[in-house]
């Protein structure tokens, strides 16, 4: 933590998350540590993260098990958009735990994996939520679309939005920038089929049915909005596989901090 805290640069607060879980009857742990608050649209960007654990695990099923939880959460960041050549996951094991080394396809690798998403989750969360100049974490969630790679272009290309950021810092329900983003993420849906909806602490609003707009109640969407976490919930009713971004609002704060930077 000390290390991640004094690279900091536009970061707000130190980055961090561990889990404990069980393999073969032996306690493993696994931690991550982050830096990362604008550039971030993986592929990758200025995301420095790293994890590690005790667990016993071989480099080809630790790869593996990476491999398989990167694509559905640190690739479903964005910041700003923009992207750079430094960004970093790094997952170590020092097989300090003791359990018999994992086998992929058991359910020991299973609990693994689940361990290593929550992880990756929650770092994403701190990561989006912190971008620069950004008041609130906006998560988009894409469900009953006809393939998962369908469902991650489409809620990626929503929080990815500039339109759809600068509506959420304006607590504003405008969900035709939301279909507008899905219709450039190059993935297949119907939009005469798509239900749009905003949630928060405060409550939920339903605000387009099958592609249509409904009558909602204007103040109780701007309350919804005007949380510090936000919700797009789409559903594209065409099939049975979901997937969700994470991003935050765009705001004057963000034009001043890279207008004044200067490398």
């Amino acid at each position: 933590l000390a290390a991640a805290t004094a690279i900091m640069t536009t970061d707000t607060h130190p980055k961090q998350a561990a889990v404990e879980f069980t393999l073969g009857g032996k306690v493993c742990r696994l931690g991550a540590i982050a830096k990362g608050s604008g550039m971030i649209h993986p592929n990758m960007a200025t995301m420095l993260l790293f994890m590690t654990t005790d667990a016993a695990i071989s480099h080809e099923v630790l790869q593996k098990a990476l491999s398989e939880v990167v694509p559905a959460t640190f690739n479903q960041i964005s910041v700003d958009g923009d992207t750079s050549t430094n960004d970093t996951v790094i997952l170590l094991a020092s097989g300090l735990a003791g359990n018999a080394p994992l086998a992929e396809n058991t359910p020991d690798y299973d609990t693994f994996v689940a361990a290593l998403t929550a992880v990756a989750e929650h770092m994403c969360r701190e990561l989006a939520g912190d971008g620069e100049g950004a008041t609130k974490l906006v998560t988009c969630t894409v469900r009953n679309s006809r393939s998962e790679e369908a469902a991650e272009r489409l809620a990626k290309a929503v929080v990815g939005s500039n339109l759809v950021k600068a509506a959420m810092f304006g607590a504003d329900a405008n969900w035709g920038r939301v279909l507008c983003a899905m219709g450039y993420s190059k993935a297949p849906f119907r939009p005469e089929y798509v239900t749009v909806a905003f949630s928060s602490a405060a409550g939920s609003v339903t605000v387009c049915e099958k592609g249509a707009a409904l009558d909602f109640d204007e103040d109780l969407a701007k309350k919804v909005l005007s949380e510090n976490e936000v919700t797009i919930a789409v559903d594209v009713n065409e099939g049975t596989d979901c997937a969700t971004a994470w991003g935050c609002d765009l705001t004057y704060d963000y034009v001043k901090i890279n207008g004044d930077y200067r490398s």
